[in-house]
Protein backbone atom coordinates (compact mmCIF):
# COMPACT_ATOMS: atom_id res chain seq x y z
CA UNK A 1 0.00 0.00 0.00
CA UNK A 2 1.31 3.37 -1.28
CA UNK A 3 1.20 6.53 1.39
CA UNK A 4 -1.69 8.87 0.36
CA UNK A 5 -0.26 12.61 -0.21
CA UNK A 6 -1.78 15.64 1.13
CA UNK A 7 -4.60 16.71 -1.11
CA UNK A 8 -6.71 19.81 -1.12
CA UNK A 9 -10.39 18.08 -1.97
CA UNK A 10 -11.70 21.56 -2.20
CA UNK A 11 -10.60 23.35 0.76
CA UNK A 12 -10.07 20.57 3.08
CA UNK A 13 -6.17 18.92 3.71
CA UNK A 14 -5.72 15.46 5.01
CA UNK A 15 -3.74 14.48 8.31
CA UNK A 16 -2.52 11.41 7.52
CA UNK A 17 -1.86 8.82 10.52
CA UNK A 18 1.50 8.45 11.48
CA UNK A 19 0.96 4.71 12.84
CA UNK A 20 -0.92 2.13 12.09
CA UNK A 21 -3.09 1.13 15.47
CA UNK A 22 -6.59 1.69 16.51
CA UNK A 23 -7.63 5.18 16.09
CA UNK A 24 -9.46 6.23 19.66
CA UNK A 25 -11.17 9.82 21.07
CA UNK A 26 -8.71 11.76 21.78
CA UNK A 27 -10.58 12.12 24.37
CA UNK A 28 -9.61 8.79 25.80
CA UNK A 29 -6.39 9.99 26.11
CA UNK A 30 -5.76 9.70 30.28
CA UNK A 31 -3.92 12.91 29.95
CA UNK A 32 -6.36 16.11 30.45
CA UNK A 33 -3.64 18.11 28.30
CA UNK A 34 -4.69 16.35 25.42
CA UNK A 35 -7.90 14.50 26.54
CA UNK A 36 -9.10 18.35 27.37
CA UNK A 37 -8.11 19.41 23.77
CA UNK A 38 -5.93 22.32 25.62
CA UNK A 39 -3.20 21.71 22.84
CA UNK A 40 -5.85 21.41 20.16
CA UNK A 41 -8.58 19.36 18.29
CA UNK A 42 -6.86 16.19 17.32
CA UNK A 43 -7.24 11.83 17.59
CA UNK A 44 -5.17 9.31 19.56
CA UNK A 45 -3.94 5.66 18.06
CA UNK A 46 -3.01 2.81 19.99
CA UNK A 47 0.16 1.93 17.93
CA UNK A 48 -0.14 -1.59 16.59
CA UNK A 49 3.69 -1.08 15.24
CA UNK A 50 6.89 0.60 16.84
CA UNK A 51 6.95 2.98 13.55
CA UNK A 52 5.61 6.91 13.26
CA UNK A 53 6.41 8.43 9.88
CA UNK A 54 5.39 11.73 8.44
CA UNK A 55 1.51 12.52 8.59
CA UNK A 56 1.82 15.34 6.05
CA UNK A 57 4.66 17.15 4.04
CA UNK A 58 5.94 19.57 5.85
CA UNK A 59 8.84 20.66 8.29
CA UNK A 60 9.98 19.34 11.75
CA UNK A 61 9.68 22.18 14.07
CA UNK A 62 11.27 20.04 16.85
CA UNK A 63 12.24 16.72 16.85
CA UNK A 64 12.86 15.88 20.43
CA UNK A 65 16.02 14.91 21.73
CA UNK A 66 14.03 12.00 23.54
CA UNK A 67 12.56 10.89 20.30
CA UNK A 68 9.21 10.84 22.13
CA UNK A 69 7.66 13.42 20.21
CA UNK A 70 7.33 15.21 16.90
CA UNK A 71 6.40 18.59 16.13
CA UNK A 72 5.72 19.90 12.28
CA UNK A 73 4.02 22.31 10.29
CA UNK A 74 2.41 21.14 7.41
CA UNK A 75 3.19 22.49 4.08
CA UNK A 76 -0.77 24.01 4.26
CA UNK A 77 0.38 25.78 7.71
CA UNK A 78 -0.95 23.52 10.27
CA UNK A 79 0.94 22.92 13.23
CA UNK A 80 1.28 18.93 14.37
CA UNK A 81 2.11 17.13 16.85
CA UNK A 82 2.32 13.34 16.91
CA UNK A 83 3.14 12.60 21.09
CA UNK A 84 4.43 8.55 21.35
CA UNK A 85 2.66 7.80 24.63
CA UNK A 86 1.77 8.87 27.81
CA UNK A 87 4.57 10.56 30.23
CA UNK A 88 7.82 9.01 27.63
CA UNK A 89 9.63 11.91 28.23
CA UNK A 90 10.85 10.13 31.08
CA UNK A 91 12.73 7.73 29.18
CA UNK A 92 15.02 9.29 28.55
CA UNK A 93 15.12 8.08 24.70
CA UNK A 94 15.22 4.84 26.07
CA UNK A 95 13.40 2.74 23.10
CA UNK A 96 13.24 5.49 20.71
CA UNK A 97 15.42 5.98 17.32
CA UNK A 98 14.83 9.46 15.86
CA UNK A 99 14.95 9.47 12.04
CA UNK A 100 14.89 13.24 11.04
CA UNK A 101 16.07 16.47 12.66
CA UNK A 102 14.57 20.22 13.28
CA UNK A 103 14.34 21.95 9.83
CA UNK A 104 13.83 18.91 7.62
CA UNK A 105 11.30 19.14 4.94
CA UNK A 106 9.31 15.91 5.02
CA UNK A 107 7.31 14.26 2.91
CA UNK A 108 3.50 12.36 3.83
CA UNK A 109 5.29 8.95 4.91
CA UNK A 110 8.23 9.37 5.67
CA UNK A 111 9.83 7.72 8.72
CA UNK A 112 10.64 9.56 11.32
CA UNK A 113 10.85 7.99 14.47
CA UNK A 114 11.38 4.07 15.88
CA UNK A 115 10.53 2.86 19.04
CA UNK A 116 9.76 -0.52 20.65
CA UNK A 117 6.13 -0.47 21.72
CA UNK A 118 6.55 -3.71 24.17
CA UNK A 119 10.18 -1.96 25.67
CA UNK A 120 8.19 0.90 26.51
CA UNK A 121 5.34 -1.00 27.68
CA UNK A 122 7.04 -3.72 29.97
CA UNK A 123 8.60 -0.13 31.51
CA UNK A 124 4.84 0.87 32.67
CA UNK A 125 4.09 3.51 29.90
CA UNK A 126 0.89 3.78 27.89
CA UNK A 127 1.30 3.84 24.38
CA UNK A 128 -1.53 5.31 23.30
CA UNK A 129 -0.23 8.31 20.72
CA UNK A 130 -2.08 11.76 20.50
CA UNK A 131 -1.99 13.37 17.48
CA UNK A 132 -2.91 17.07 17.55
CA UNK A 133 -3.55 20.16 15.36
CA UNK A 134 -1.71 22.78 17.88
CA UNK A 135 -3.39 25.75 15.86
CA UNK A 136 -6.99 24.69 15.79
CA UNK A 137 -7.96 28.60 15.27
CA UNK A 138 -6.22 29.21 12.65
CA UNK A 139 -8.86 26.98 10.62
CA UNK A 140 -12.73 26.80 9.71
CA UNK A 141 -12.63 23.05 11.28
CA UNK A 142 -10.39 20.10 12.44
CA UNK A 143 -12.53 16.54 12.04
CA UNK A 144 -11.15 13.78 13.52
CA UNK A 145 -12.42 10.83 11.50
CA UNK A 146 -14.62 7.71 13.19
CA UNK A 147 -12.27 5.32 15.43
CA UNK A 148 -11.66 2.25 14.48
CA UNK A 149 -8.44 0.29 12.61
CA UNK A 150 -6.21 2.37 10.56
CA UNK A 151 -2.96 2.35 8.88
CA UNK A 152 -0.30 4.62 8.43
CA UNK A 153 -1.15 6.85 5.53
CA UNK A 154 -4.74 6.81 6.35
CA UNK A 155 -6.93 9.91 6.38
CA UNK A 156 -7.43 10.51 10.49
CA UNK A 157 -7.80 13.77 10.47
CA UNK A 158 -9.60 16.56 7.69
CA UNK A 159 -8.47 20.09 8.18
CA UNK A 160 -10.77 23.25 6.37
CA UNK A 161 -9.31 26.41 5.57
CA UNK A 162 -10.73 29.41 6.89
Amino acid sequence: MGFLKNLFKGSELEILAPVSGEAVSIKEVNDPTFSEEILGKGIAIRPSEGKIVAPCDGIIGMMFDTGHAVSMTADCGAEVLVHVGLETVGLKGKFFKVHAKDGDHVKAGQLLIEFDPEGIKNAGYDLITPIVICNTDDFASVNPVAGGKVAAGDKIIGIEKK
